[in-house]
């Protein structure tokens, strides 16, 4: 499965790297990661680790392969 997880801010490198399995890209005021989630439980890691950094997230959702 495919995902696309937007958050607030421009996210340091620090933060890029702590999502080594994603790519990004930074919009005005935004952060895109992007990338495939094997599973439930790596898509609730995912959210996990976002939750642990205080990132807010704007907007997740699945998009086609």
């Amino acid at each position: 499965m495919r995902y696309e997880i937007r958050v607030e801010g421009h996210l340091s490198e620090a933060l890029i790297e702590v999502f080594p399995e994603l790519d990004h890209v930074t919009v005005p005021g935004q952060t895109l990661l992007f990338g495939y989630v094997v599973d439930e439980a790596h898509l609730y890691g995912l959210l996990a680790r976002c939750q642990s950094l205080g990132l807010r997230i704007l907007e997740m959702r699945q998009v086609p392969e």
